[in-house]
């Protein structure tokens, strides 16, 4: 019985742990890396639970120790809840490169100003790293570059500013009209875990503005492909906007 009521509690304490990961971080009660922390022991202890909770199964097969058993599935099957889709979840990101900073030019990213005030290590470093991410990051991901508009770069960071304030849990933190710039912080949902991004819109000789961009997490080594997803996703806004512009000048 010793294992069934291992597996048992187990199971208690990887909900506990979870719980309180998401609930502390989500509130601002803990830290986002602190949250995750306690996310991911409760994972790890749902795996240990299923693994122990299985054994038990085993051990009650005996008639005599039908309520064992009965409370040694139950164990199991809550701990299996927890650990699969996780284990699912950690498989299908295993695709992703152990990387957190995503620029659009590896020879010219555009380069934070205002963000190195923001961060939690003081004076940490934000130049970008090509020796350390380029490579990566074009095996991973393939091409992530910027896109180009027909406008002159006044006007088209203006219409980036505006897609920029609608974009969901962004908030921009710099803006310099003079440079054609502006920074933003990027919260996720859950934890509130916090990126960095900087936008920067270049003028070129034939005429049209390059729309260049960089996305980089405050916390862990990887980021689950989150910094290029936001690349990606932003200038499907700006392509949107632009279309939504364009219709509205050619209604008569």
């Amino acid at each position: 019985m010793t294992f069934v009521w291992l597996a048992f509690f187990d199971a208690l304490l990887s909900i506990a742990l979870i719980a309180a990961g998401i609930v502390g971080a989500h509130f601002y009660l803990i830290e986002p890396v602190v949250g995750f922390g306690l996310f991911g022991l409760g994972v790890f202890l749902s795996v240990l639970g299923l693994l122990v909770g299985l054994l038990a199964v085993f051990l009650t097969r005996k008639p005599q120790l039908a309520a064992g058993r009965n409370r040694a599935w139950l164990a199991t099957v809550v701990c299996a809840l927890i650990a699969l889709p996780m284990f699912v979840t950690i498989l299908l990101s295993s695709k992703y490169p152990a990387i957190n900073d995503i620029t659009t030019d590896f020879d010219n990213p555009p380069e934070f100003t205002f963000a190195q005030k923001l961060q939690h290590e003081p004076n940490r470093n934000m130049k970008y790293n090509k020796p350390k991410y380029a490579d990566r990051q074009q095996a991973g991901y393939g091409p992530i570059g910027p896109i180009k508009e027909r406008l002159e770069p006044s006007a088209e960071f203006a219409r980036v500013t505006e897609v920029a304030q609608a974009a969901p849990a962004w908030k921009i933190t710099y803006s310099d009209s003079a440079k054609n710039t502006l920074e933003a912080v990027a919260t996720s949902r859950l934890f509130h875990f916090q990126d960095d991004v900087v936008i920067q819109i270049r003028p070129t000789p034939d005429g049209v503005s390059l729309i260049e961009m960089r996305s980089k997490s405050r916390d862990g080594i990887g980021d689950f492909g989150v910094n290029a997803r936001r690349i990606r996703r932003f200038f499907d806004r700006v392509a949107l906007a632009r279309g939504k512009v364009n219709e509205q000048e050619e209604i008569p």
